[in-house]
């Protein structure tokens, strides 16, 4: 990102550190300003609001326990993650998600 190596697991282990997360996955998606930007997706931990606050409590405890750089520009929360059988995380696939997610949002909606 901007020139900066940012590798994921430095990132998930500093928000697996927040009690509000139960497990979560950092990709990099593309950014016209920065060549990539690092985007965090998060399974809160039941009981726990996703909301603004916990995504600026987040991207604080990037920025203070590990880099200020690195923090995540966009915390989604979902239920699960995606795995293979063996439990490792299908990175790929939310990448692919990013993708689809953003072109949805970009397209005008129709009004009648």
């Amino acid at each position: 990102m901007a020139g900066y190596r940012i590798g994921p697991f430095d990132v998930e282990s500093v928000l697996q550190q927040h009690e509000a997360v139960a497990e979560c996955a950092v990709i990099g998606v593309p950014d016209e300003l920065r060549g990539e930007v690092v985007v965090a997706y998060v399974v809160a931990r039941d009981g726990t609001p996703a909301d603004a606050a916990l995504v600026t409590e987040l991207q604080r405890l990037v920025k203070t326990r590990f880099a200020a750089h690195a923090y995540p520009r966009e915390v989604h929360f979902v239920p699960e993650l995606p795995k293979t059988p063996s439990g490792k995380i299908q990175r790929f696939l939310l990448r692919e998600r990013h993708v689809t997610d953003r072109s949805a949002r970009s397209r005008p909606s129709a009004t009648a």
